[in-house]
C-alpha cells in the first residue's frame, strides 16, 4: 500500500455515478497538495482506525476515522438493512441515542470550511459505505483453524438469499423451503451477547493450587438466558427448544467479545487458541493475576467473574491505629490512660517516647485472624489457602498486607487526628490511600473520649490560691485546658473578648502547679497588654511571682526563677514571665533556654502567618504545653487557624500545603459540605469558642445597641471622590497584572480617606476642619453630648492620620481626650488606660490595630467607629473593649457611614457575612483586588442618596 499521507485533507468520493456505497473510495492528499492516494473503503478501514489514535492528522481525516469506528460498532451490533435500490447494504434506521452519537461526532469533528450539517452528511455516507463493505468481506471466528473458515462465496450466497427474501416475500400459503440454517438468520432470537467466566474447582484442583475457568454466554438483554460457550460453538444453528436458544450470529459476537476480553486480560489468549473456547485451567500464578488485575480489567469490559460459594472470598483487611512497643512493633501497648481529674500532670501515653502505627488486621467473615493464621497466610505460596476448615481465595494485595502488617509509625498528634476523624491523616507516606477508614485501638479510645468530652465533663475544682469566683463557663474552660495540657497537648481558647480568658489562664497555671508542675509560665502578648496581665495576675493570684522580660535593660536574670536568681530547691520556679511579641522575636534563643511549663500566646492572631519571623521564633520555644488566646481565630482564611493550631498541637493538621489541599480549599469553596463537618470533628477538641450571646455565658452583661449613622458627602468630598475614582479606574484598566493590585488597594484606601475628611486625603495638617466632613461634625456633636451627660467614649479609626485630625479638632473645641496608637510607649499606654478607667479623661481616641484588642475599658458606655474595617470580627473586637464582663451600663455603638459611597457598599457586604465571622471569612481588601474592572466601578461609584441607584436609574441624574 505504501505511505498514506494523513496530515493533509481526505475525502470519501464515489467511484462512479450510481455505484453502491461500498464502492466509494477514500482519497488522501498530502499536506502540500502534491501526492494523492486513493483506497477502496475496505483497504482504507485499517488506515482510518489507526489514524483515530493520532493527534497530528488533518481534521478531515479525523472525521472519516471517527465515522469509520462508529460504523464498525453499528455493524457489529447488527444495525444493517438492505438498500432499497440495487443489491447493497446500508445502516438501518438508528434509535435516538445512535442518531445523537452521529450528530455529536459531526459537531466535534467539523473543521474549517465544513459546517456541522455537512460533516453529518459525510459521517452518514461513511456509515453506509462501511455497512455495504463489511458483509462482503470473508468472515471467520478469531484465530479459527483453517478447516473452520467460511468460504467467501458461501457467505455472499447467504446474504443474497436473505436479500431476495426481504424484497420478494413468499405469497400467502406458499411454503418457505429455505434451509433452517439460513432461516435462522431472520428469526428474533438473541444475537448480541455478553460473556461471563465461571470459576470451578474440586478438592483435587484446590489441593494442587489450581482452578478451572468456564466461559458462559448471556443474552445482552436478558442475563438469565445463558449457555456455555462449548454448546454455542458445537451447535451454532440450533433452532429447536432443546438447543441453546441463540441466533447464528451470537457465536460471532461471542468471539469478538472474547477477543476484547483477552486484550484486557491476556491469559484468555490461551482460550482463543483452541478449537472451542470452552474452559481454561488456571495455575496459582494465573489465579493471582486474575485476582490482582484481571477481575477489574474484565469488569471494565463487561465480563463478570463468578465465584462458587464454597470458595470463600470474605477475607477483609482493616487498618488499625494503636500504640506499639518500639522494640516489638507488632505488639500493641497497654490500653492505659489517666482518669478525668486524677491524672498525672503528663500522660506517658502521649509522651515523647510514645510510638503509634497503622497496622493491618485481617478478618474472615468479620472475625479477626490470629497471629498464627496471619503468618500462615503471609507464607502461603498459592492464592488458595485452607483456613478454618474451608478454602479461601487470597488476593495478592491482601497477602502483602499480611506479610507487612505494620504500615507506618506516626507521631502522637497524627495518631490523634486519625482517631478523631476515623480516616488516615492528610499527609502522604502512610502506605494507605487517602480517606481509608481507620479502627482506633484500645490505647487511644480513652484519650479520644477524654478529648471529645473535655469541655462538657464535670468541672475541676477551683485551684488553691485563686482569688476569683469562676463562672460556670470559665470552670468548663479550665477543665478543658487542664485535660488538654495534662495529655501533653495544647489548645486555642477563642472566647469572645471580655469573657475572662485571662483569669481562666491564671487558674490553669495554679491548677498545674498544684499537680506538680515546676516550670514557670511564659505569656507572650502585645506591648499594650503587659500592664493588664500583670494587674490581673496580682489580682487573681496574689501569691504568684510575676516578672516582665521587656525593655532595653532586660537581662537573663529577668528569667531567673527567683528574684535573687536562685535556682536551688527552695527557689520559686512556678511564676509568670511576661514579654511582648517583638521582644520574643529578638530574644527567642535566650527564652528557649528556660524549661517552661506553659507558653501562652495572647492575641494569637499576631502569629496567624506561620511564615512570619514572629511565628517562626515562637515555635522555637519549647514547653510542656502551649495555649493560644484569641477572640478571632479566623480573620481572613482557614490557613490562619492552621497556623495557630499547628503551634498549639504540632502536626495535628499536617503540613500547610496538605492542609490547604485537603481541608481549606474544599471548605472555602463551599462545594464539599461534608468536609466542613469532618474538619469540625477534627479541631473541635482543640478549639473552644464561646460567645457573649450564647445562653448562660454572660447573662449579666448589659444591652448593646448598634446604630449606623448615614451621612452625606460635602460638595468638596463629592468632587474629590468622583475625580479620584475616575482617574484611578482609568489607570487600572491600562495597568498590567502586577501593577493592578497596588492600584486597586490605592483606590480603596483613597476612597475611604475622602469619606473620612478631605484633609486626610490631601494630607493637610492644619487649616479649617469644621464643615468639610459631616463625619467630623457629627462626631463633635456626639462627644460633647456624651461628655455633658457624664459618659465616656472610645473612638476607633484605622488611620493614625485621621486620629490626629480628630485630636486637633477636639483640642480646638475644648473636649478633653487622649490618643493611643502603635507608637505610644508601653508605660504611657498603661497610664492612659488607668486614667481613662479612673474617669479622668472622657474621650479615648484609639487606632484600631493598637487599641482594638486586649484592653479592658469598661468605663466607656459609647463606642464610635469613625471608618469601616473590612472584617466584622475586627470591629466586634474593638467594641468588646467596652462591652465585656465588668460593664454595668448599656453600651451604645455608633458607626459613621458615608452614604452612597464604597463605605455603604462595604457595610452591606459586612451585614450579610457577619454571621460567618467565626467561620470562613472573605479575604478583605485582598479579595477585592480580584474584582473585574466593571465590578470595581460598581463598588466605588458614587450613588445618589435618594436610593441605592439614584432617582433616575443606575447612573443617577
Amino acid at each position: 500500500m505504501g505511505f498514506v499521507p494523513l496530515t493533509g485533507p481526505a475525502e470519501l468520493a464515489e467511484a462512479a455515478p450510481g455505484a453502491r456505497p461500498g464502492e466509494a473510495v477514500v482519497a488522501f492528499t498530502a499536506a502540500d497538495g502534491g501526492r494523492r492516494v486513493e483506497l477502496p473503503v475496505r483497504a482504507a478501514l485499517p488506515v482510518l482506525t489507526k489514524a483515530h489514535a493520532r493527534d497530528d492528522v488533518h481534521p478531515s481525516v479525523g472525521l472519516l476515522a471517527g465515522a469509520a469506528l462508529l460504523a464498525l460498532r453499528l455493524v457489529a451490533a447488527g444495525r444493517l438493512a438492505p438498500d432499497a435500490v440495487g443489491d447493497g447494504w446500508r445502516i438501518a434506521p438508528l434509535p435516538a441515542e445512535d442518531d445523537d452519537r452521529v450528530a455529536q461526532l459531526a459537531l466535534a469533528r467539523s473543521h474549517d470550511g465544513l459546517a456541522p450539517d455537512q460533516a453529518e452528511a459525510v459521517v452518514r455516507r461513511v456509515l453506509d459505505a462501511v455497512a455495504d463493505t463489511m458483509p462482503r468481506t470473508a468472515s471467520r471466528p478469531p484465530r479459527a483453524r483453517p478447516a473452520e473458515r467460511v468460504a467467501p462465496g458461501d457467505f455472499a450466497e447467504r446474504l443474497a438469499a436473505r436479500l431476495d427474501r426481504l424484497r420478494a416475500p413468499a405469497p400467502t400459503g406458499q411454503v418457505d423451503r429455505t434451509p433452517p440454517a439460513r432461516r435462522a438468520e431472520d428469526d428474533d432470537r438473541p444475537q448480541l451477547v455478553r460473556l461471563a467466566l465461571r470459576v470451578e474447582a474440586d478438592e483435587e484442583d484446590l489441593s494442587a493450587g489450581s482452578v478451572r475457568l468456564v466461559l458462559q454466554v448471556h443474552d445482552e438483554l436478558d442475563p438469565l438466558h445463558l449457555c456455555e460457550a462449548v454448546d454455542l460453538w458445537a451447535d451454532p444453528d440450533a433452532t429447536d427448544g432443546a438447543g441453546h436458544g441463540f441466533g447464528v450470529r451470537a457465536r460471532t459476537h461471542a468471539a469478538i467479545a472474547l477477543r476484547a476480553a483477552a486484550e484486557a486480560w491476556p491469559v484468555l489468549d490461551r482460550m482463543l487458541d483452541g478449537p472451542t473456547p470452552a474452559e481454561l485451567t488456571l495455575s496459582g500464578e494465573d489465579l493471582a493475576s486474575l485476582l490482582e488485575d484481571g477481575v477489574a480489567a474484565l469488569g471494565a469490559r463487561g465480563v463478570d467473574v463468578l465465584w462458587p460459594r464454597s470458595l470463600g472470598r470474605d477475607l477483609t483487611a482493616t487498618s488499625v491505629l494503636d500504640r506499639v512497643d518500639p522494640r516489638h512493633p507488632q505488639d500493641r501497648g497497654p490500653a492505659t490512660g489517666p482518669g478525668p481529674h486524677e491524672e498525672p500532670l503528663q500522660d506517658p501515653l502521649l509522651g515523647p517516647d510514645s510510638v503509634f502505627a497503622f497496622r493491618w488486621q485481617l478478618a474472615l467473615h468479620g472475625e479477626d485472624l490470629t497471629a498464627a493464621e496471619m503468618d500462615a497466610l503471609a507464607d502461603a505460596a498459592s492464592p488458595l489457602l485452607r483456613l478454618r476448615g474451608g478454602w479461601t481465595v487470597v488476593d495478592p494485595a491482601t497477602a502483602r498486607k499480611a506479610r507487612k502488617r505494620l504500615q507506618r509509625t506516626v507521631a502522637p498528634t497524627r495518631a490523634i487526628a486519625a482517631a478523631l476523624t476515623g480516616t488516615v491523616p492528610v499527609e502522604p507516606g502512610t502506605g494507605l490511600p487517602p480517606d481509608t477508614p481507620v479502627v482506633v485501638g484500645a490505647s487511644l479510645l480513652k484519650v479520644r473520649e477524654q478529648l471529645v468530652g473535655a469541655a462538657t465533663t464535670e468541672p475541676v475544682p477551683p485551684p488553691p490560691g485563686l482569688r476569683a469566683e469562676l463562672r460556670d463557663y470559665q470552670r468548663h474552660g479550665l477543665t478543658w485546658l487542664a485535660t488538654l495540657t495534662g495529655l501533653g497537648l495544647g489548645g486555642c481558647l477563642a472566647d469572645d473578648m471580655g469573657l475572662g480568658k485571662t483569669v481562666t489562664l491564671v487558674a490553669l497555671h495554679l491548677h498545674r502547679t498544684s499537680r506538680g508542675a515546676t516550670g514557670p509560665t511564659l505569656v507572650v502578648c502585645p506591648a499594650s497588654l503587659l500592664g493588664n496581665w500583670e494587674a490581673e495576675i496580682r489580682r487573681f493570684a496574689p501569691g504568684v511571682r510575676v516578672r516582665r522580660f521587656h525593655g532595653g535593660e532586660r537581662t537573663h536574670e529577668d528569667l531567673a526563677p527567683d528574684a535573687t536568681g536562685a535556682t536551688g530547691p527552695g527557689a520559686d520556679t512556678r511564676g509568670f514571665v511576661l514579654t511582648t511579641y517583638g521582644t520574643m522575636r529578638r530574644d527567642a534563643e535566650r527564652l528557649g533556654t528556660t524549661a517552661w511549663d506553659l507558653v501562652v500566646a495572647d492575641e494569637a492572631q499576631h502569629v496567624k502567618n506561620a511564615r512570619s519571623s514572629t511565628a517562626r521564633a515562637l515555635r522555637t520555644i519549647d514547653s510542656a504545653a502551649r495555649v493560644a488566646l484569641t477572640g478571632t481565630p479566623v480573620e481572613n482564611d482557614l490557613t490562619e487557624l492552621w497556623a495557630i493550631l499547628d503551634w498549639t498541637v504540632p502536626g495535628l493538621l499536617g503540613s500547610r500545603n496538605a492542609f490547604r489541599k485537603v481541608w481549606a480549599a474544599p471548605i472555602e469553596s463551599g462545594l464539599e459540605p461534608t468536609k466542613a463537618r469532618q474538619f469540625a470533628d477534627l479541631i473541635g477538641p482543640f478549639l473552644l469558642r464561646r460567645r457573649k450571646s450564647d445562653p448562660g455565658i454572660a447573662p449579666e452583661l448589659p444591652a448593646k445597641t448598634e446604630t449606623d449613622h448615614l451621612l452625606r458627602l460635602t460638595r468638596e468630598q463629592v468632587v474629590l471622590y468622583e475625580a479620584f475614582c475616575r482617574d484611578t479606574l482609568a489607570r487600572i484598566e491600562r495597568a498590567d497584572e502586577d501593577a493592578r493590585r497596588g492600584l486597586v488597594l490605592a483606590l480603596l484606601t483613597g476612597c475611604k480617606q475622602i469619606c473620612n475628611h478631605p484633609a486626610q486625603f490631601l494630607k493637610q495638617s492644619g487649616g479649617r476642619l469644621r464643615g468639610r466632613s459631616e463625619k467630623l461634625d457629627l462626631l463633635e456633636e456626639l462627644l460633647t453630648t456624651v461628655v455633658a451627660e457624664g459618659g465616656a467614649v472610645l473612638v476607633f479609626t484605622q488611620y493614625v492620620a485621621m486620629a490626629r485630625l480628630v485630636e486637633q479638632h477636639l483640642t480646638a473645641v475644648g473636649v478633653p481626650h487622649q490618643l493611643l496608637h502603635g507608637g505610644t510607649p508601653v508605660p504611657q499606654r498603661e497610664a492612659m488606660v488607668a486614667s481613662f478607667q479612673a474617669g479622668e479623661v472622657p474621650v479615648f481616641l484609639l487606632s484600631l490595630k493598637a487599641g482594638g484588642t486586649g484592653l479592658n475599658l469598661v468605663r466607656a458606655d459609647h463606642v464610635v467607629h469613625l471608618d469601616r474595617w473590612w472584617n466584622p470580627a475586627v470591629e466586634d473586637q474593638a467594641t468588646d473593649r467596652a462591652h465585656r464582663i465588668g460593664q454595668t451600663r448599656p453600651v451604645q455603638v455608633h458607626r459613621l457611614v458615608a452614604q452612597g459611597t464604597i463605605e455603604e457598599r462595604i457595610g452591606q457586604l459586612l451585614a450579610r457575612k457577619r454571621s460567618l465571622a467565626d467561620a470562613v471569612l472573605g479575604r478583605g481588601e485582598a479579595a477585592l483586588t480580584e474584582l473585574s474592572d466593571a465590578e470595581l466601578h460598581d463598588l466605588v461609584r458614587l450613588r445618589q442618596p435618594d436610593g441605592p441607584d439614584g432617582p433616575d436609574g443606575p447612573d443617577g441624574p
